[in-house]
C-alpha cells in the first residue's frame, strides 16, 4: 500500500490474526537466553540518564509506545494496553510501501527496577520472532533502555530482501533509542 491501512483494514487484520498461534515455537526465549540458534540475535541498549524523573518517563514511554519512531513505523491499536496476550498491528512504511505485521505480547516485566514487555510474531508478520522492550534503573540511578531480539524472514519477499530487511531493523533500532531518549528528555525537561 503507498499510503497507511485505513481502521477498518487494519480492525479486520487484527481480528484474524488475534486467533492465530506464534509463528516460530521459542516463544519467550528473549527472557531466558541470550542467543536463539538459526536466528538474527541483536542486543542494543541507549542510557536515557539518571534518576527517578528519568525512570518514571522511561515508563511512561513503554506504555505509550513511544519507542516505535512515528514517521515510518505505527501501532495499532493505538494506545495498546501493555498486558500478555493483546495483539497488535505494527505498520512500517519500507521502500514507500506501507506493510501491516501481526505481535501478541509474549510477557510483561514491572518490577521496582525494571518495566517493558516482549512480543512475538504472529503468522501475518513478514519476519518470525521475538523483541524485547525494556527500561531497567539500575542501582547507581541510571536508567537504560535495552532491545533484546531474535529474528529471521518468514514471508518469501523478505528472504530475498534479506539485505534490505536487516538494513531496515537497524534503522528501527538506531531511530527507536533515538525517539526514546527524546521522549524522556522532554518529559523531564517539562516536568511529567
Amino acid at each position: 500500500m503507498f499510503y497507511p491501512p485505513n481502521t477498518h483494514t487494519l480492525q479486520a487484520f487484527l481480528q484474524k490474526e488475534s486467533t492465530l498461534p506464534y509463528s516460530y515455537i521459542q516463544v519467550g526465549q528473549t527472557r531466558l537466553v541470550d542467543k536463539v540458534s538459526g536466528f538474527d540475535n541483536d542486543y542494543n541498549v541507549q542510557v536515557l540518564g539518571q534518576g527517578e524523573a528519568v525512570w518514571e518517563a522511561a515508563r511512561q514511554a513503554i506504555r505509550a509506545w513511544q519507542m516505535f519512531p512515528e514517521d515510518w513505523t505505527r501501532i495499532y491499536p493505538q494506545p495498546a494496553p501493555i498486558q500478555e496476550n493483546v495483539v497488535v498491528v505494527m505498520q512500517a512504511r519500507v521502500l514507500g510501501w506501507w506493510w501491516i505485521n501481526s505481535c501478541r505480547i509474549v510477557y510483561t516485566i514491572d518490577t521496582e527496577n525494571s518495566f517493558g514487555f516482549a512480543y512475538g510474531t504472529l503468522p501475518g508478520h513478514v519476519e518470525m520472532g521475538e523483541e524485547l522492550f525494556k527500561v531497567e534503573k539500575l542501582p547507581d540511578g541510571t536508567v537504560h533502555y535495552e532491545i533484546k531480539a531474535f529474528s529471521r524472514p518468514r514471508f518469501w519477499m523478505t528472504r530475498l530482501g534479506y539485505p534490505l530487511a536487516r538494513m531496515y531493523q537497524r534503522k528501527f533500532v538506531t531511530e527507536s533509542k533515538a525517539a526514546m531518549l527524546a521522549f524522556v528528555e522532554a518529559k523531564t525537561k517539562n516536568g511529567l
